[in-house]
C-alpha cells in the first residue's frame, strides 16, 4: 500500500504532500489542476521514464518521495532488501526519485533511491510490477491486444495453469535450441566430412613418422656432436693429456695430476706444523681426486667418440622428416604431438556426427511429444477457464448498465504454436442482446471499452476461482472517460468493491464516482507572481459540506447551486450503504 507522497516542483505543482489510506481514493479538481502530475509523480516512484521537461520552470530539480508498505514475505520486500533496502519494522520503505532539468543544452538526469540506498531505475519497476497495477487511456489499447487478453485468461486461471505454462515454455525453448543445433550439423556434414578427411591424412602421417617427446631436441645434439667429431676427439685427447700427461707431451710439460699430487704430499708434510696447512692439504687431495674422475671420464669419451658417417646420415633423414610434420602441424615435435592428440578428439566428433544426429532428432522427437501433452493442458485449462471469466465478467457489466451485455472469450487453436502454447485467445463483446459478437478493439465504444476494462479487473480480483494475484494498490486514471449517469454510479460501486480489500486510487470528473469514495482529495491551483503553481495548501481532503460543495462543483460547474448541492448530497446518501 502507498501511504503518502511529497511532491516538490513537478509541473504546475511547487510543493505537494498526499496522504492516502486504504479503499477507495478518488482524486478530483479542476482541468489542468495539476491530477495528472500527482500521477507522473506516482509514476516516478514505480521506476517509470522520467522527462526533465517535467521539472517546474526555474526550477533546477524536481523530487518525489513516497513511503510504501510492504507485505511480509512479498517478492517486493525479498527484492528491496536484494538491492541493499533499509525496510522499517513495521514492512514500510521510503521512495526518492529526483530528476534534473536540462541546462546549456545538457540532458537532465535522474537517480532513484529504495530505503536510503541508491538503486537503479529498474528496481523501482521490480517493486512496483508486485506492488501497484495502474490502469489508463493506454491499457484500453492493450486490453485489444490478443497477447494481453491471454495474459488476463491465464492470471484467471491459476498458479496450477501457471506452472504448465512455464514448463511450457522452458521446453519450448530447449526445443528450439535442438533444433538448431541439429539444423546445424546437417547443414555442415559435407564440410564436416571435408574436414574429417584431412585430419585422417595428417593423423596418417604422424602415425608413420612416430616422433617421440623431445626427439627433435636429441637428434639436433646428436648431429651436432658427429658432424665435428674430429674436433671434438682432439679437444677431449688434449684435455685428457694436460691432466694426467701422454706420449706427445712427455717432457714438455707436467701433467695436472702429478703437480697436484706433488702439492699435496709437501703440505702433508708440514700440516703437523699448522692445522690450517693440513685443510689445504685436505682440500688439495680432493682437487686431485676430481681431476683424476674428469681425466677418466675423458678417456672415456675418447674412446666412445667415432667418426661414424652412417649414423650421421641416418640422423639428417630423420631430423628432416620431423621437419616435415613440424612444417605442417606445429613448430616442435611437442605442438605436433599436442596437434595430433587434439585432432584424434576432433575426428572422434565429426565421426559421432551421425550419431549426434540421430541423438538430436531423438530428443526433439521427446520434447515434441512433451509439448504436445502440455499444450493438450494448457488448452483444457484455458478453455475452463474461459466459461468461468466470460461469466463472472458479464455479470459485473450487468450491473455497470450494460444489461444484455455479455462478454465471450475463444480459445481457438492458434495458426503455429508458440512459447505460450497452441491456443489464441481472443475476447469478444456481445453489446446487447441479440447483436453479435465482436472483437474488443472493433465493435467497442471507448465508454464500453472502460466498463470492460473495469468490470476485467473486479473479476479478477474477486471473482470464485480466479487465481489472479491481486496486487497491493489499484491506480485508475479516467477509467470511467466516456461514461455517465447510471453507468457512471455502476462504475463508482464497482470501485468501491474492488477497494474492499485493496487500496484504489482514482482519477475522475465523475461526481458518482467520487461519491463511493472513503477519501476524497482535491487538487487546486494558485497563482504566485503570475504563474499557476500548486501549493501544500492547494492538495487537500474534503469531507463534509466542502465534499458536498465539491461534488456539485462536478454535477454543475457550480458549487454554490442549491439544486446541485442537494443532488451531491443525494449521491453521497446514496452511496453509503453501497
Amino acid at each position: 500500500m502507498i501511504e503518502e507522497i511529497r511532491i516538490d516542483d513537478l509541473g504546475v505543482i511547487g510543493r505537494a504532500h498526499v496522504r492516502l489510506g486504504p479503499g477507495l481514493t478518488v482524486l478530483t479538481g479542476e482541468t489542468g489542476a495539476g491530477k495528472t502530475m500527482v500521477l507522473t509523480a506516482l509514476s516516478l516512484l514505480l521506476g517509470g521514464r522520467a522527462d526533465p521537461a517535467a521539472v517546474r520552470t526555474g526550477a533546477r530539480a524536481a523530487a518525489v518521495e513516497g513511503r510504501v508498505v510492504l507485505a511480509d514475505a512479498s517478492p517486493a520486500l525479498e527484492r528491496a532488501r536484494e538491492a541493499g533496502a533499509e525496510v522499517d519494522d513495521d514492512g514500510s520503505l521510503v521512495v526518492l526519485r529526483t530528476v534534473t532539468a536540462g541546462t546549456d543544452g545538457t540532458a537532465g538526469r535522474s537517480r532513484a533511491h529504495l530505503g536510503g540506498r541508491s538503486v537503479p531505475q529498474g528496481v523501482l519497476a521490480d517493486i512496483a510490477e508486485e506492488l501497484v497495477t495502474v490502469h489508463g487511456q493506454a491499457d484500453q489499447a492493450r486490453l485489444r491486444s490478443p497477447a494481453h487478453q491471454r495474459a488476463a485468461l491465464d492470471a484467471f486461471a491459476g498458479p496450477q495453469h501457471a506452472a504448465v505454462l512455464a514448463r511450457h515454455r522452458a521446453v519450448w525453448t530447449e526445443r528450439a535450441r535442438v533444433q538448431t543445433e541439429l539444423d546445424d550439423l546437417v547443414a555442415r556434414a559435407q564440410e564436416r566430412a571435408r574436414e574429417a578427411e584431412l585430419l585422417r591424412l595428417g593423423l596418417a602421417e604422424v602415425e608413420r613418422v612416430a616422433p617421440q617427446p623431445g626427439e627433435d631436441a636429441e637428434l639436433t645434439a646428436e648431429a651436432e656432436r658427429l658432424g665435428n667429431a674430429e674436433d671434438l676427439r682432439a679437444a677431449a685427447g688434449g684435455a685428457h693429456g694436460a691432466l694426467v700427461g701422454d706420449d706427445d707431451s712427455a717432457g714438455e710439460t707436467a701433467a695436472a695430476t702429478l703437480l697436484v699430487e706433488d702439492a699435496r704430499r709437501r703440505l702433508e708434510q708440514v700440516g703437523a706444523h699448522d692445522p690450517a696447512l693440513a685443510v689445504l692439504a685436505t682440500r688439495v687431495a680432493e682437487a686431485g681426486y676430481l681431476l683424476a674422475d674428469v681425466a677418466a671420464d675423458l678417456a672415456a669419451y675418447v674412446q666412445d667418440l667415432q667418426a661414424d658417417p652412417a649414423r650421421l646420415d641416418a640422423v639428417q633423414r630423420r631430423r628432416s622428416e620431423l621437419a616435415t610434420l613440424t612444417r605442417s602441424y606445429g613448430a616442435d615435435v611437442a605442438a605436433v604431438l599436442r596437434w595430433a592428440e587434439e585432432s584424434s578428439n576432433r575426428l572422434l566428433d565429426l565421426e559421432g556426427g551421425e550419431e549426434r544426429i540421430a541423438a538430436l532428432g531423438e530428443r526433439r522427437d521427446a520434447l515434441d511429444a512433451e509439448l504436445r501433452e502440455l499444450q493438450a493442458t494448457l488448452t483444457a485449462a484455458r478453455t475452463d477457464a474461459a466459461d468461468r471469466l466470460a461469466d463472472a465478467v458479464s455479470d459485473e457489466l450487468a450491473g455497470l448498465a450494460m444489461a444484455g451485455a455479455r462478454l465471450v472469450v475463444d480459445v481457438r487453436p492458434a495458426d503455429e504454436p508458440a512459447a505460450h502454447g497452441a491456443d489464441q485467445v481472443e475476447m469478444l463483446l456481445v453489446p446487447h442482446a441479440g447483436a453479435p459478437a465482436r472483437p474488443l478493439g472493433k465493435g467497442a465504444s471507448g465508454g464500453e471499452l472502460s466498463r470492460v476494462m473495469l468490470a476485467l479487473e473486479v473479476a479478477l480480483a474477486t471473482a470464485e476461482g480466479s487465481g489472479a494475484a491481486r496486487p497491493g494498490t489499484f491506480v485508475f486514471d479516467e477509467v470511467d472517460a466516456g461514461v455517465g449517469g447510471r453507468a457512471a454510479t455502476e462504475v463508482g460501486r464497482r470501485l468501491a468493491r474492488l477497494a474492499g480489500g485493496t487500496q484504489v486510487l482514482v482519477v475522475t470528473h465523475l461526481a458518482q464516482v467520487a461519491a463511493f469514495a472513503d477519501q476524497h482529495l482535491v487538487v487546486t491551483k494558485s497563482v504566485a507572481d503570475g504563474v499557476d503553481v500548486v501549493t501544500e495548501s492547494d492538495v487537500r481532503t474534503v469531507d463534509g459540506e466542502d465534499r458536498v460543495r465539491e461534488l456539485a462543483r462536478m454535477l454543475s460547474g457550480q458549487d454554490d447551486s442549491e439544486t446541485a448541492r442537494a443532488h451531491a448530497a443525494e449521491l453521497l446518501a446514496q452511496s453509503v450503504g453501497r
